[in-house]
């Protein structure tokens, strides 16, 4: 995996914390709804941490936000 992936990684984590945040969830509730563990998320939101997530994972958590996935994918200049 080269840096540039490394960093949208980062940004996926940061942007699924965002989002769980804005929605009033823990770590915790966020894992339940999505059949993960709370570790999993808190490996996924860490920023010094690189923690792929599949497209089943990333559709549900944005399922869990009302969000489109692609908002999750939306990444800043790299």
């Amino acid at each position: 995996m080269d840096d540039t992936d490394k960093k949208r990684y980062i940004q996926i984590g940061l942007k699924i914390a965002y989002y769980r945040k804005l929605n009033g969830l823990t770590q915790e509730e966020l894992a339940e709804k999505i059949n993960r563990s709370a570790g999993f998320i808190g490996q996924v939101e860490a920023p010094n941490i690189v923690a792929p997530v599949s497209l089943d994972t990333l559709f549900s958590i944005a399922d869990v936000f009302g969000i489109q996935p692609y908002k999750l994918l939306l990444f800043d200049d790299i």
